[in-house]
């Protein structure tokens, strides 16, 4: 991976990750100062908790995707201890879209006139949830690469020995 491409990925996963905190911290603020007082069409106060907690999920995946980039930058990807974070991004993805699908539960009842709002909502959930599988997919990857590094440290391990 390119110096540019780091770069350019970083700047991105900084700015997410610096829009989320600033998102919580207003929706925290709203949430304990009572500023912004619900009218009744939608209840704000779940939506905002389930939004702060969607912004967890978002910069725990922004944290996960940070460190696997350093690995590929010093070429140790395809080890072990990449496992961790591949995994820990795939529970924030499922997070994200159980979140997802709190905030159409929620939404639901204010589209009685037009319940193909909930069902486009509901179809977004299930494309986050689609995302989780990619990247369960690419783990399965990760795992054949990692063993076929093993296999060819041992082979030549072996032809070491014959030499």
């Amino acid at each position: 991976m390119g110096k540019l491409t780091v770069r350019a990925l970083r700047v991105v996963l900084v700015v997410v990750l610096v829009g989320t905190v600033l998102v919580q911290a207003g929706l925290v603020w709203a949430l304990v100062s009572g500023n912004d007082p619900e009218d009744g069409s939608i209840p704000l106060t779940s939506l905002r908790v389930i939004t702060v907690l969607g912004m967890v999920s978002v910069q725990v995946a922004l944290v996960c995707v940070w460190r696997l980039v350093a690995m590929v930058r010093r070429g140790t990807v395809f080890s072990h201890n990449a496992f961790k974070y591949v995994d820990v991004l795939i529970g924030a993805i499922v997070a994200a879209a159980l979140v997802w699908f709190a905030v159409t539960a929620v939404n639901a009842p204010g589209q009685r006139e037009d319940p193909g709002v909930t069902g486009i909502m509901a179809g977004v959930g299930v494309a986050i949830l689609g995302v989780a599988l990619i990247v369960h997919v690419l783990r399965m990857l990760l795992t054949q690469a990692v063993t076929r590094n093993a296999e060819a440290a041992q082979m030549q391990t072996e032809l070491d020995e014959v030499i």
